[in-house]
């Protein structure tokens, strides 16, 4: 039985733990800018709904940090 699943975040497959959270992901891949903007294949998520968002097989997630740059 496998227990993890391919997903593509920010462009890049990796391999994730089945029934993980949007919430999960974010402290995973240390993504901690307070406005960071979550999409879920190619939809806007409402931080509200990162805890009770899991990801499945093939999903793309993007991370945006809208406070990069100078």
């Amino acid at each position: 039985m496998n227990d993890t699943i391919e997903i593509t975040v920010n462009g890049q497959k990796e391999n994730v733990a089945v029934n993980s959270t949007l919430s999960f992901l974010i402290r995973h891949f240390k993504e901690y800018d307070t406005d960071l903007i979550v999409e879920h294949n190619g939809r806007f998520v409402y931080p509200r709904r990162y805890a009770e968002v899991t990801v499945r097989e093939g999903d793309i997630i993007e991370f945006i940090n809208p406070n990069i740059g100078g």
